[in-house]
């Protein structure tokens, strides 16, 4: 009941993104009972099913994704100050994001069930003058367990995919002074060690215990530096700096494994053009087909941008801050470095989808490759999917930053700069992303042009 009255009083946008998962869901879901259609018409052709079947895993995986990026930016179920004392500590609010992920994605299912339904006339008679009938077994009775086990697939992993992404996670620093094990066992505080000498020297124990002021005594008060004084209501020259967004510490450790990867994707694709061999595994839609290596090969660098997208990100940030950068130059550089986990990851999904859309589209050299309305639909879900999971990480870092931004606006910065200094940065991932998605789509649409 709780996750129906949050779901009931969400804000439109929020609203929307909840729909849009439950059209996803339920695209997703007609695409495996059509499968199941095509299996009822065709009972001897069970590696030809399998292999439909196989296929519907990329628009689910894209589903999940998507599922996954909407839980996460719903503001219903994040955690504020107050909650847990009426019990809503974070794992309840995980378990009302999943079940909300579980209805929405339900809703899609049963949509689809009732489209399927319609289309092969077990509720209204039969439409479009029985054109889909032998393609959806419509002389055959439907098996609903088997019906029902295909369309659970979407609402429970992506259920279980936003319980283990929004999973309580303890983050508290260890307090000072606490008792830990040290090293081979041995049982001692977790204060780290001071040098010899440090303890009396230049007044350091005094200073670090005595407060500011009357408490300090005089060799430690005379050894302060003298700050500038500040009136009530005037703003330090300091806070100007602080207020642009720290980067991270570390720079995301995925780009060496995502070049690794994209290489050996890319290897094994060369490797299937010099061998030559016989096309053994078609592509839906009634496409040229492709040897399994082929299929490998793309299946290799599209992990391999996706593990190298947070990397090229805050690779692309840093060059940004190069060369004297100005403030428009290092705002852009800093938001894309703290950015970059959150969104590299759903960039280096949208390069891989372009150029493998890219290579599918130069399959019949000039003439285009003729897609049936089931592999339409499975490239509508993916593209669609991935560009939405994009915009949905770019609204969760605009409201990560909205206090950075909050405090730019107050200390007299420009609207403009701050509407520049997102042209930059969406420029620089343009300039980057973008001829890399090409050559990409180049290398991976040969071995089957050729």
């Amino acid at each position: 009941m709780l996750a129906l009255r949050l779901t009931r009083g969400a804000h439109p946008a929020v609203q929307l993104r909840r729909l849009l998962v439950a059209a996803a869901s339920a695209g997703t879901g007609f695409l495996l009972l059509c499968t199941l259609g095509y299996a009822m018409s065709n009972p001897d052709a069970g590696s030809g099913s399998l292999l439909r079947l196989a296929w519907c895993a990329t628009p689910l995986a894209t589903t999940v994704y998507f599922a996954v990026a909407v839980a996460r930016t719903d503001p219903a179920t994040s955690p504020r100050t107050g909650l847990s004392a009426i019990g809503l500590g974070p794992a309840r609010l995980m378990a009302v994001s999943a079940t909300t992920t579980a209805l929405a994605c339900t809703l899609g299912s049963m949509l689809a069930l009732l489209f399927f339904l319609h289309l092969r006339g077990d509720l209204t008679g039969m439409p479009f003058d029985g054109a889909a009938a032998e393609f959806l077994a419509a002389d055959s009775p439907l098996p609903l367990p088997a019906a029902l086990t295909l369309l659970s697939l979407t609402p429970v992993i992506a259920s279980l995919s936003v319980a283990l992404t929004l999973r309580p996670r303890d983050d508290r620093p260890t307090p000072p002074g606490t008792r830990t094990f040290g090293r081979f066992g041995a049982y001692g505080s977790g204060k780290a060690r001071e040098t010899f000498g440090a303890y009396g020297r230049f007044g350091a124990r005094l200073r670090a215990t005595a407060r500011p002021g009357k408490d300090a005594p005089p060799q430690a008060r005379a050894s302060e530096p003298d700050l500038p004084a500040q009136t009530e209501g005037q703003a330090s020259p300091d806070l100007a700096p602080d207020t642009l967004p720290a980067p991270p510490a570390d720079p995301p450790k995925g780009l060496p494994w995502g070049i690794a990867v994209l290489a050996a994707g890319l290897a094994v694709e060369t490797y299937a053009t010099r061998s030559g061999g016989t096309p053994t595994t078609p592509l839906p839609g009634g496409l040229a087909g492709g040897a399994p290596s082929v299929l490998i090969g793309w299946l290799l660098t599209a992990t391999g941008l996706a593990l190298a997208g947070p990397g090229l990100t805050h690779l692309c940030g840093r060059l940004l801050q190069t060369a004297r950068p100005g403030a428009l130059r290092l705002l852009a550089g800093r938001v894309l470095m703290t950015e970059s986990t959150r969104i590299g990851r759903p960039l280096g999904v949208v390069c891989a989808v372009a150029s493998g859309a890219y290579a599918m589209t130069a399959l019949d050299g000039p003439d285009g490759a003729e897609f049936g309305p089931l592999t339409t639909l499975g490239l509508l879900l993916v593209v669609g999917c991935t560009l939405a999971t994009l915009l949905t990480a770019a609204v969760e870092a605009k409201h990560a930053r909205a206090d950075t931004t909050e405090a730019l606006l107050r200390l007299g910065a420009p609207t403009t700069m701050l509407r520049g200094a997102a042209a930059v940065r969406a420029g620089a991932l343009l300039a980057l992303f973008g001829p890399l998605t090409l050559v990409v789509a180049e290398l991976a649409a040969l071995p089957l042009t050729s």
